[in-house]
């Protein structure tokens, strides 16, 4: 009876059911790796905090990051390298592949990790350079004025993710405590005969077989619990899909095997997603004649993001980037464990590389101020007091080009204006 009883205490007051907090501690616990607050993913950094933040924290495991690469392929490149060195500041496996660049080069050229007294000066800089531009600052339209910038202060010392100064290179002891594989094609078509997977090329197919043995051997696949203390495995792939990797999709707009590229990005995404492992890939997209084999690749990625340079552009002289090296394009965000994705409020973001670190931060578009007598009021406030219809007002903000036109259907022909 006093079972019974106390059965019927629990079963009014508490309940048997226990929340699986266990496994998702083992996974908070693997190094360089934290939870995310809005979809419980375990994430790593990309070792550029500002790319974090545009992400959404960072990149989740199991997932694939696509880099659409700039005409030249510079600042790719740094975005390719910053994931690498991560992984070894906290002390993950790293796969390199690549069909142009030997990986022990890659790995040789990572950008040496900031200390605390080098964030310190890089800190003391950046106070110099808002110090210069704050009479201009003044000038700036409110909406711009106020929004924050996506990259951290390099003096704020973060847990997660790192700062890394690219004009050094990284020691050679670090790479003593990490263990790494590369795949380098001219080396694998050497040493094997032709290999044919799943109707793809041969090199993707070398490619694939490599990875899925680094995974099944290493112990990084889900399906088959580590032994060993958990740790995740970094896959670096450069330039996919270029005519190095044997594939002709940059050079024509009907390639002979159209279907390569996306089979193999849709069996290695089975893969990332029973393992503990994240993968990055840079793409020479600008030079992919046909369009719908691009729109199949970003489909069959988790995360898009391209890069669009300023060299060689009308607007690398243009005085309105005249702060910029070029702009960020966020192309897709996954959907992880919820309906909607984890999507940064920020829509235009530019990217700067400085003496020592290569930044993302929002960009103000246009800058405008009306003056009336001696003082100067930014446009949005000036439309809102003369009750301007928030149709038009929009259209300022949104249209840079048409934005000079609106100004003029308003004739105001008493009114100075001023675009900075």
């Amino acid at each position: 009876m006093a079972a019974a009883a106390g059965g019927a205490a629990r079963g009014r007051g508490a309940t048997s059911f226990q929340r699986k907090a266990a496994a998702g501690s083992r996974l908070a616990t693997v190094a360089g790796t934290r939870p995310s607050v809005r979809h419980g993913q375990l994430l790593l950094s990309s070792g550029l905090p500002s790319l974090d933040c545009v992400l959404g924290g960072g990149i989740a495991v199991g997932t694939l990051l696509l880099i659409e690469e700039d005409k030249y392929g510079l600042y790719s490149n740094l975005l390719f390298k910053y994931f690498l060195a991560e992984g070894v500041v906290c002390g993950h496996d790293l796969f390199v592949a690549s069909a142009k660049e030997h990986p022990d080069s890659i790995l040789k050229e990572l950008p040496a990790p900031l200390l605390d007294e080098q964030r310190n000066e890089l800190g003391e800089e950046a106070t110099a350079v808002k110090s210069e531009d704050f009479q201009d600052s003044m000038k700036i339209a409110w909406r711009y004025q106020n929004l924050p910038k996506m990259e951290a202060s390099p003096t704020t010392s973060t847990k997660f993710g790192h700062y890394y100064d690219i004009s050094k290179t990284m020691s050679s002891e670090l790479f003593q405590l990490i263990k790494w594989h590369s795949f380098y094609l001219p080396e694998e078509l050497c040493l094997q005969p032709t290999v044919k997977t799943c109707n793809m090329n041969s090199a993707y197919g070398r490619l694939l077989l490599s990875i899925q043995r680094i995974i099944s051997q290493e112990g990084f696949d889900g399906s088959d619990p580590q032994k060993k203390q958990k740790n995740i495995l970094r896959i670096g792939i450069q330039s996919l899909g270029s005519l190095l990797w044997d594939d002709d999709i940059c050079c024509s707009d009907t390639p002979e095997d159209i279907h390569s590229l996306t089979k193999f990005l849709y069996v290695l995404r089975g893969l990332l997603r029973k393992s503990l492992s994240a993968c990055i890939i840079t793409i020479p997209a600008h030079l992919i004649e046909n369009k719908a084999i691009m729109e199949r690749v970003t489909n069959l990625s988790d995360t898009v993001v391209g890069l669009e340079s300023f060299i060689g552009s009308e607007r690398e002289t243009n005085p309105l980037y005249k702060d910029y090296h070029g702009l960020v394009h966020v192309r897709q965000i996954p959907q992880l464990n919820s309906l909607i994705c984890d999507v940064s409020d920020t829509k235009d973001l530019a990217f700067r590389l400085k003496r020592k670190l290569f930044t993302i931060e929002c960009f103000a578009t246009l800058n405008i101020s009306v003056g009336v007598g001696r003082k100067h009021y930014p446009i949005s406030a000036w439309l809102s007091v003369t009750g301007v219809h928030t149709t038009l007002k929009n259209s300022v903000w949104v249209c840079t080009q048409v934005c000079l036109s609106c100004l003029l259907k308003l004739k105001l022909r008493k009114i100075n204006y001023t675009i900075d």
